[in-house]
This record gives structure tokens, sequence and C-alpha cells, in this order.
């Protein structure tokens, strides 16, 4: 996730406003800056690593001349981040300039044949070849406009993006496009405007036109034209009014970071399935070759470690061991040496008991490697491989997609790694692949038919003192995230366990009226289950239960329940059961007054043991 603008003012500089703009996207990204501006027919850039602040308070971002111009604020996914490898992106001859918020997936493809074709690339982005793919075009075809062969050029993109370019062949213009990345214009009588988000503009208009997948703009001081990028016939759209507040618009809409970070796991997810493949098979060979493999991590990723073990086990036959990173040094410090892996997860790349841990390792000469969702944190630095979990910024002090984003990668190495030691048949790797494409679609439709149901169960139970939560096998991870989450936004104190270790001894507790949650994922464990089930509801309990469609025995035994759709393997149970379960708590902490984005003596990033 980055930021993106651009705009055309008929009277005064662009780059102060730009920079302005770019300001209220940082939330989308602050990895690194950039500002392209057009005067006289040349291009001005000043780019660098860093926050806006600090990289304008070293540059001066609003001195570049001209009229015109386009800026990005970034979210590393392609390339560490660095000056080279901040946006905007240009061709081999310095005339056409790019910003581009999204992921290409065959940028390797293009890259070589560019490159084939004489090429020269200096950033590791994927972003570069866009702007090389628009000057092959009109090394091509010099009589081509700029629109057809950006047109040209996105047309040969696999993957999302939206994207702005300006270039001094056409000095008025700034071409967009749009493929699952956001892209909205803005309207008023002395500018046109184009942004990631309706905030970056929204001090100047409040007249937002809002642009789709698969369509194309061109941008000029006499307004927009949009045209569809399979045909390039035109599409007729009226600017809407936006009566948003600034805070609104940061949030898009809703009410809390938490609620549209739990919507924008569809898209994440999608994100997630455009990794490069060249590190997930480097990981996977390590983690092949590891005598024994160490999953170390806190909190959320300390449970999606949790549930990656049982997809190791599954899928690859490979024991893994999750440990807690404040633990690992005193449980495994001192047996760990050349032959161990450690497989460290960490949202932010900063976590202290974490890198504390991931030291130790490396003092004992084990292998190091890393999942995060920030490019260029230290565990990215000290790590053999890292991959990016690339779910962008996750506000919200309560971890959601980054949770999923992370079950979703850890899925795909389990299904690399179970390649490689060919312990399932072809025909179950690539039914649970299958699967997991279609993971995102899943979430998407969970979020939109169980969030009234999630509302009415917080209603209900907004009173009760205190919560279960139960899963048998991989579910038992998805129970302790749900646990977690009720936690730390709803101060409810909540307890989960395995359900077959619930008798001996969190059983005691039960008494009438007392919720107890149940993750039903329609696995092998599912008989037993319902004998667990069975086991609480007899003693009184309120069950709650996450069933599959069309699972009529449990929706029978329980006194609520909540669906998702049938047809979801085991192992990839998680992803969509932990839904419910993030709406849950979210609703809960609204029906007791709290915000859910700022849990007291809480913080993002835990960077103290």
């Amino acid at each position: 996730m980055c930021g993106i603008f651009g705009c055309i003012m008929k009277q005064g500089n662009a780059a102060p406003i730009i920079r302005a703009s770019l300001k209220r996207l940082e939330y989308r990204g602050y990895d690194s800056v950039g500002v392209a501006t057009i005067q006289d027919g040349k291009i001005y850039v000043k780019k660098d690593q860093g926050k806006i602040d600090d990289v304008h308070s070293i540059l001066n971002l609003d001195d570049l001349p001209g009229n015109l111009g386009i800026g990005h604020t970034r979210w590393a996914t392609h390339g560490a981040p660095l000056k080279i490898n901040a946006h905007p992106h240009s061709d081999c001859t310095g005339q056409i300039v790019v910003v581009h918020n999204g992921i290409i997936e065959n940028f390797s493809e293009l890259k070589l044949e560019l490159e084939n074709n004489g090429h020269k690339f200096v950033s590791k982005t994927d972003t570069e070849v866009i702007a090389h793919l628009i000057e092959e075009n009109l090394r091509k075809n010099p009589e081509l406009e700029l629109a057809n062969a950006v047109l040209e050029a996105v047309k040969r993109l696999e993957g999302s993006y939206a994207v702005a370019v300006i270039s001094t062949r056409e000095p008025d213009k700034i071409i967009c496009a749009r493929n699952e990345s956001p892209l909205v214009l803005g309207i008023s009588e002395n500018a046109v405007y184009c942004a990631s988000d309706i905030p970056a503009f929204l001090p100047f208009t409040n007249k937002v036109v809002l642009i789709n997948d698969g369509e194309f703009i061109i941008l000029s001081s006499k307004g927009y034209e949009i045209r569809r990028i399979n045909d390039f016939s035109i599409v007729a759209r009226e600017p809407e009014i936006v009566d948003w507040t600034p805070e609104m618009a940061v949030k898009q809409g809703y009410p809390h970071f938490m609620i549209k970070e739990i919507h924008e796991q569809p898209a994440t997810l999608r994100n997630t399935l455009r990794m490069q493949e060249h590190y997930l098979d480097l990981i996977s060979t390590f983690l092949d070759r590891a005598r024994e493999v160490f999953l170390v991590a806190c909190g959320t990723s300390y449970h999606a470690c949790l549930a990656a073990s049982y997809m190791f086990s599954k899928l690859a036959f490979l024991p893994t061991y999750p440990v807690y990173a404040s633990e690992f040094m005193e449980q495994h410090g001192k047996s760990v040496n050349i032959d161990s892996t450690i497989l460290a997860v960490s949202q932010s790349g900063e976590t202290a008991d974490t890198l504390a841990a991931v030291t130790c390792a490396q003092q004992r000469a084990a292998t190091i490697l890393g999942l995060t969702n920030v490019i260029g944190s230290t565990l990215t630095r000290v790590s053999r491989v890292y991959v990016g979990q690339q779910s962008g910024p996750e506000i919200g002090v309560a971890a959601t997609k980054t949770f999923t984003s992370q079950l979703s990668v850890l899925a795909q190495l389990a299904l690399r790694l179970s390649k490689k030691r060919g312990k399932i048949s072809q025909d179950e790797m690539d039914d649970i692949a299958e699967r997991l494409e279609k993971l995102p679609d899943i979430v998407e439709t969970i979020i939109q038919t169980q969030k009234e149901k999630a509302k009415q169960l917080a209603k209900k139970y907004k009173d009760a003192k205190t919560f279960f939560f139960l899963g048998r096998g991989v579910s038992t991870a998805t129970a302790y995230e749900g646990r977690l989450k009720l936690m730390e936004i709803a101060y409810i104190p909540s307890i989960a366990f395995p359900a077959g270790e619930s008798k001996h001894g969190p059983i005691s507790l039960i008494e009438a009226g007392l919720p107890v949650v149940f993750i039903c994922a329609k696995d092998g464990a599912h008989k037993t289950l319902i004998g667990n089930i069975m086991e609480m509801k007899a003693r009184g309990a309120s069950i709650i239960a996450i069933v599959e469609e069309g699972d009529e025995e449990i929706k029978a035994l329980s006194d609520d329940y909540v669906e998702v759709p049938k047809g979801i393997p085991e192992v990839l149970s998680p992803i969509p059961f932990a839904i419910p379960l993030q709406l849950l708590a979210y609703y809960m902490a609204l029906e007791k007054g709290l915000n859910p984005d700022t849990p007291r003596n809480l913080a993002k990033s835990v960077t103290v043991k």
C-alpha cells in the first residue's frame, strides 16, 4: 500500500500542493517520498528515503517549478526503502516519470524482456518496468500519443496498480490507470487532482469522481476523460459531493481504523497471493534442509505461527516448534545450533523479544528467516532470506489484516515445502492452492453477510464477565486469536484452550449463561468437537459457534452461530474463521463505549522486552 497524488493547477506551483497532499496520505506509507514536476519541457524530481517531513526539511520539496506534477509516499514491497527505490521512477531518457501503488506480478519477465531490448534499470522496484514499457512503445512508434503508449503498457501488466504518468512529450497531461488499487479524482475550478484516497485533496475540493477497476484517465487543465482499458471506450461519470470530515476521509468513511482494516482484508489477501515465487522457493528450501525449525513470534504473530505448525505438519510432514519469542532463549537458547532454522514472524520487524530471540539464535550459528510487513526493518536486515506479508500499514493497534496476511504467506510456504518433499498428492496440493486463491472472495462474503450477526451477538453478550474460546487442531490457534482480540479491545477477561483440554480444569469455571465460543471447522476433529460442545451445554454454557454453512448438527446445539462458506480446507480455516471473531471483538468494544483503535496500555510495535 502506497499513496499516489497528481495535480494540474491553472495558477501557481504544484509542488507545495503535492507535498501537503502526500502528507495527508502518509498513513498509506512512510518509507520514502518523491515529487516530480514539469516546466519548460523539463522534468524536475526530488525524492529520498524517510518520512515526508524529514525529507522535506533536507530537500525542500516545495521549490520544484511548474503547475503540473505527481508525487508518491511509499510502503516498500519490492526493493528496500532506499532513495534509489523511491518513486517517481523514470525511463532511460528521463522524459517519462511514473508513480505507482500496487504489485506487478509479471515484472520480472517484463524487466528481462526490456533489458534484452537495451533498457537500463536503476532500481529494484516492480514499478520501473512501467516507465520503460511506455518508453519502448514510443520508441517503436514515435507518432504515438502519450495516452496510447501508456494504454499499451498497462495492458501488459498483471497484478494490481494505480498509476500516474507525466512526460515532456505532452507536458500538459497526467495519464492514470487503475486495476485493484484505489484511485479517485478531485475536481475544482482551479485544478484537477488524482490520488489514492480522498483525504489527499479534500481541503481543496469535495467534488469527487470515483474510478473503477479497468479504467483509464486523461487529466488536463480542461478536466478529465475516463475510458475503459480493454476497448478505450468513453465512460461518462459526473463528480459526486463528499461531505466527510478530514478525519472521516482518512478512514474512508469508516468510524475506526480497525473496521476499515477488517474490510481491507480481501485486498491484502490478494496482495499476498502476488508474492515473488523466488523468495518463497528460497525460504522453503532452507526449511527443507533444516534439522529443526522454530517458528518464533509474539502476540497475534505467534498465533499465526501456531496455525502454521499444523500447516507444515499436515502438508509437508515437517515438524515445527512454535515458540513465544519472550520464552525462546530460556526454553531453547542452549540447544539451538548450526542445524537449526528460525522463522521469525513480526508485523513491524522491530519487536524487541523477537529480535532478541533471533540474536540468540544467530550467535549459535542458526539460519534466520523472516516474515514481516516492513521492508527495511531490523528483521529484514538480519534474515538470511525474508518475505514481506504485503498488507500495508496497519494503524489500528489490534492486528487484523496482519493475522490473515501472515497466514496466507505461511500457507504458501507450506505448499511449496510440500511440493519439494512430495508428501501429499499433486491433486491435493492443487486443490488447496486453488482454494487459497478463492479465500479473498470468501473473506469478502463473510464480512458483508455476517457483520450484522456480529453486531447482534455483541449486543446480547455485552455484559458477560468472561468468555471461553475453544477449538481443536488448527482451530486452536483461531481460538487463541479470538480470545486475544476480545481481551485487548473490549477488556473482557477471556480464556482459550484446545477443546480437549477444557475438561482438565477450565470446565470448572462454567456456569449458567457463560458464553463459550467454539471454532467449528468441518475437519477430522468435528465429531469430537460436538462432544465438547455437549459437555459445555450440559453445564449451562451459552454456546456461540462459528460454523460452516450447512452444519446443521452444530447449529442445533448452539444458542447462537455465525456462518462461513463451506468447503474450506482444514489447514486454511483460520483465515476465514478469524473474521467473525474480529467483528465480534470490534462491536463488543463499541457496545462498551470503547475506542477499538487505541486500547489502553498497548502499542502497535512493542520495542521493549
